[in-house]
Formats: C-alpha cells, structure tokens, sequence
C-alpha cells in the first residue's frame, strides 16, 4: 500500500471518529430545544444523550472482536451504515420515546466505528514511527470532536432548529461510505476472540443499571423501593460479571487484569476525564440557557475555548509523553480540570463571562492534557499482547464516565427552578475540580513496572 493510501485510510477513519465522538456533545446544547419541542423533561433529556452513551460503552469491546473475526473494513461500513440510518430517524423522531431508541441505536452503529476505525488504522500502518503518529493524529481528532460539538450544535440549532444536529450526519456517513469502500482494504486479527454473550449481557446490564438509577433518583426517590431495587440489581450483576468473566477461558473483559495497579489507576483516570467533561458540557447547558437566558448559538460558541483549549494541547501532550512519558501531561491534565472546577464552584446568577470562558479554556486544556497519557499508561502496564484489550478497556471506561457524567449532572438540576440553577451547579463543579485532584494523585502515585507473569499470561 503506498504511503498517499495509507494516509488516505487514516483520513477516513478520523472522518467516522469525528462523527462518533461530535455526536457525543452534539446533543448537549441542543437539549433545552429537545426539551420543548418534544414536552421532555430532564429524566428524558438525560436519558436522550445517555441512551447513546450507555450503548456504545457496552458494545466497544464486542464490535472490536466482531471486527477481527468478520472483518474490520465489513463491519466498519456496517456501523457507519446503522449510525446513519438511526440518525435520521432521530431528525424525524415524533416523541421522546421514539428519539431515545433512535439514539440507542446509534450507539449501536458507534460501537462498530470507534474500536475498528483504530485496528483499520494500526493494520494500514505497519510502520512502528509512522503508525505512532497516526494514533496520535486519531486520538487528536477524537478529543477535539468531543470538544466541537458543542459550538457545531449551537450553529446548527440556531439556524435550522434542534433536528438539523441529527441531518447533518447524513452526508458525513454517505461520504464515509464511498471512501471506506474506494481506499481502506478488508483486514482481520490472525486470531479472532471468541464471543462471550454472557459477559456482555451483564456487562450492559451492570452500566445500564448503575447509571439509569443516577437518571431516575431524583423522580422515584434516592431511598424508594425502586430505587434500592435498582441498587441492589446493579451490585449483584456486577459481582455475577466479575465471577463469571473470571472463569471464562477468553472473557470479554478480565478482571485479572485490574490486580496490576497502573492499569487500573488509568482506567479510573479515564472514567474521571470524561465525567469532568460532561458534568461541565451539561451543566454549562442547562445554566446559560434556562438560568441566563443565553442562546444556543451563544451557549454554545461559550464552550469555544474549551474546544481550543483541548485542540491545542492534546498535539503537546502527545509530544510530552514521547519525551519524557506519561507522569508530567497527566499531573498538568489533573492542575487545569482542578482550577477549571474551583473557578465556578461559588457560581451564582451573576458570575461574570470572563470568569465562566476561563473556567472551561482551563477544563479544555486538562482535557487536552488527559488522553494520551492515560492510553499510553494503561498500554504500557499491561504486556504488548494485551495492548488491544488495553485500548477496548479504556475507551469502555471513558464511555462510561461520559454517561455517569450526564447521569450525575442531569439528577443535579433536576425540577430545579431557573432561579435556583446557579446553586444547583455548585456540587458539579466541585465533582469536576475532583477528578482532576484525582488525575493529579494518579500521575504522582503511579510508576511504570513490568507486569507479572500472570498479569502476562492469557486470559
């Protein structure tokens, strides 16, 4: 493959990347817009981005497997054909019902895009300098597609309304569709993962639960007999998970592999990342639309140094973790999410603009910050042969805290009146100032050492 195609493969990928992850935050600013059109409340305005979010944590690792088996380039064309299928049934949607199933289902095309798009990339670039930077190239796009989206659905609602963030995916996916068919060859793992249905029945159901009791807390009650039902059905799917993927000879998910304390400390750290993210994207939302009476063009083009912040230094922090490894962008990402939150944790009707685009320019630029070390930490604990189920793990984790993020943001301002949004907020932004207290306690706490034989061994 000449090295023009094989760089035209990656474009493709990022192109699908940049899609999934947009479509992650797209939504958030359009929700007070959903709201009204659709006569939904903040429980099924939760539920419209989560049902998203939910799906595609749950499915990343099992796509990723289907792809090795039937082929990456097949299965690829497959997600971007269901994502843009429920896309536009999402544009369409007449109820809140119908636009929460159309969103799970994107999920389901999502999952089929994130963890392919990365081995198409890997199996293209045989390279070890050149595939380096086209991982970093796709992390890049990944994280400011995250950022965008915000600003995009700003753009888009005032102008075209609240459906045009769901129709603008369209031509995307037809023009990922022809390039993917004309460039990215067919490619499979010379030794494809057996499939394990239990594992992902009860890996689904363990993130569903625990999340889904965050969203509906605030309407059954936190200690209502539904809400310990839910509590209680979590606990017990979560510890059938972990028996039943103990003993699996190839499980979904090993939990062996949580004994090696770098790699669980990054898993961790992901989850706190994007649940700082969208805790700030959400609730940043719901104030500057319902409490200040913003726009959401405005809303949205506030997030702007956010996305700046985040475009500028995720290019830097790839660069510092080639150099001098992972401790020094992680420890930054954890200082910039902590002063970001602290900014905004007196927050009231009145705080001033310079005050909230500081605050979010110094989220965007931890955000920045945060992901390549965090890949680059869980890779690095585990043996070369896990590096795969590394990345799966990881990219899971980060799905899972993008959902609890809104989960947890969404029971914050629930039934809370315009007037009282500002106070609402205040624990949100305490919770993002922790996970980055918490990204800066990793980075000082963790040190790479060479895994133990049976951390290496295979599962």
């Amino acid at each position: 493959m000449s090295a023009r195609r094989r760089w035209t493969v990656l474009a493709v990928c990022c192109l699908s990347m940049f899609l999934v992850g947009m479509d992650t935050t797209i939504v958030n600013v359009g929700l007070p817009a959903i709201g009204r059109g659709l006569d939904v409340g903040t429980q099924g305005l939760a539920w419209t981005v989560d049902a998203y979010t939910l799906v595609l944590a749950s499915l990343l690792i099992s796509s990723g497997a289907l792809a090795d088996r039937f082929g990456r380039r097949r299965v690829f064309r497959l997600g971007l054909a269901v994502f843009g299928a429920a896309s536009l049934v999402c544009a369409v949607a007449p109820s809140a019902g119908t636009l929460i199933a159309a969103r799970a289902v994107q999920g389901v095309g999502a999952s089929m895009l994130s963890p392919v798009a990365l081995a198409i990339v890997v199996s293209a670039m045989p390279n070890p300098k050149e595939r380096a930077q086209a991982i970093g190239i796709w992390a890049s796009v990944f994280g400011l597609s995250m950022a965008v989206g915000p600003v995009t659905g700003g753009f888009l609602i005032e102008a075209l309304g609240w459906r045009s963030m769901f129709w603008i995916n369209a031509p995307i996916v037809v023009a990922a569709l022809v390039l993917t068919a004309v460039f990215v060859p067919e490619s499979r793992a010379h030794r494809a993962r057996r499939s394990d249905l239990p594992g992902q029945a009860l890996l689904t159901l363990t993130i569903g639960l625990s999340v889904g009791a965050l969203i509906e807390g605030p309407r059954i009650g936190w200690a209502s007999p539904a809400a310990l039902t839910m509590y209680a059905l979590t606990a017990m799917t979560a510890i059938a998970f972990v028996r039943i993927e103990s003993r699996r000879p190839e499980p979904l998910m090993d939990p062996r592999l949580f004994r090696n304390p770098g790699f669980t400390g990054a898993v961790l750290a992901a989850v706190a990342v994007f649940v700082a993210l969208n805790v700030a994207l959400l609730l940043n939302t719901f104030y500057l639309q319902l409490a200040r009476g913003w726009t959401p063009l405005t809303a949205g083009l506030a997030t702007l140094p956010m996305a700046v912040g985040a475009t500028v230094c995720a290019p830097l922090s790839g660069g510092l973790v080639g150099r001098t490894g992972p401790r020094l962008p992680l420890a930054l990402a954890g200082g910039f999410v902590t002063a970001g939150g602290l900014c905004l944790i007196g927050l009231n009707q009145h705080t001033s603009t310079p005050l909230l685009l500081l605050a979010y320019l110094l989220i965007g630029i931890g955000f920045g910050f945060a992901n390549a070390p965090i890949t680059t930490t869980a890779v690095s604990a585990l043996p070369p042969a896990r590096a795969a189920v590394a990345g799966g793990i990881t990219s899971t984790a980060r799905q899972f805290g993008a959902a609890l993020g809104i989960a947890i943001a969404g029971a914050l301002v629930t039934a809370t009146q315009p007037t009282e949004l500002a106070h609402a907020t205040r624990p949100g932004w305490a919770l993002v100032a922790a996970c980055g207290a918490l990204l800066f306690l990793f980075a000082h706490t963790s040190h790479r050492r060479k895994p133990t034989t049976r951390e290496s061994g295979t599962a």
